[in-house]
């Protein structure tokens, strides 16, 4: 069976699945102040985009795709399509992808379309797009892999580390966490995700190295189970030595089967900020 997964674009998509030809990308829309700009490959710089984030005073904003948007990728001939959305909870795209369906089923009654929630973010998606891959290559039936994948989301685990909360914060995507005003003391918060999809703080450190080193403690106590069954997605804002001490730190301690790295696209350089990481597994 042939299939289609789409990811809305705070997912990254890897230069295999790029090539694949089974999946595409539904792309947010980002504006600080004046300038707005689709977030793809074709207009997104994300050098370009930090510099204008560093120089404006006001908060750089995301809006999410249209329902048409997703209605239209998932109009393809692929036997099997899937959606794959940033957590409900933090922003409208999932909510968009069902509207797609329903659109697009008026007219493909017999479609078989299922959205997923990732509950996480940024390389959540992408190992969620590569999970489905593996059962469809499997040969699994589209139930199965709705279902398998669906039991794969709640065992993902999300943490991240950032030079500061601002932009998470003042789009109100903090909800309950009090973003640190600690910049004299350099305390860096270690967040997480719930498994409704919400953040929360799971620990702090003073400096970055020291938080990140905190964020591997917290990996390797969640995921010392079964690493060797499950792949680990590590991303950074414009920060690739800061990922590849995170990689070889978790490496050192857990066999994860993989590890990916990617650069943040732009939904998530816009609230990871530059220097950011975010570890799913």
């Amino acid at each position: 069976m042939s299939f289609r997964v789409v990811i809305d674009s705070c997912g990254e998509l890897t230069d295999e699945m790029k090539k694949s030809g089974n999946f595409v990308s539904a792309p947010l829309t980002l504006q600080v102040d004046e300038y707005i700009v689709q977030d793809d490959e074709e207009h997104f710089n994300q050098a370009e985009f930090l510099k204008k984030v560093a120089e404006c005073p006001n908060c750089p904003k995301s809006s999410c795709p249209s329902p048409e948007i997703y209605r239209d990728a998932y109009d393809c001939d692929a036997d099997h399509v899937y959606a794959v959305t940033l957590s409900e909870k933090l922003s409208g795209s999932y909510n968009s992808a069902v509207l797609g369906k329903n659109l697009y089923l008026e007219d493909h009654p017999d479609a078989k379309v299922y959205v997923f929630n990732s509950c996480s973010a940024s390389v959540g998606e992408t190992l969620i797009g590569l999970k489905i891959q593996e059962l469809e290559e499997k040969g699994l039936s589209f139930e199965e892999v709705v279902e398998q994948t669906e039991a794969y989301i709640l065992s993902q685990d999300t943490w991240f580390v950032l030079e500061n909360l601002d932009t998470l914060r003042k789009n109100g995507r903090l909800g309950t966490v009090k973003a640190l005003v600690a910049t004299a003391l350099k305390i860096k918060p270690v967040m997480g995700s719930t498994d409704e999809g919400t953040i929360i703080q799971l620990d702090q450190a003073r400096g970055m190295k020291r938080a990140l080193v905190k964020m591997v403690d917290s990996i390797e106590e969640k995921k010392s189970s079964d690493p060797q069954e499950r792949m680990v997605g590590i991303a950074h804002c414009n920060c690739p030595q800061r990922a590849e001490m995170v990689k070889e730190e978790i490496l050192k301690r857990l066999p994860f089967k993989d590890v990916i790295l990617v650069n943040t696209a732009g939904v998530s350089t816009m609230y990871a900020n530059d220097g950011g990481i975010i570890v799913v597994a």
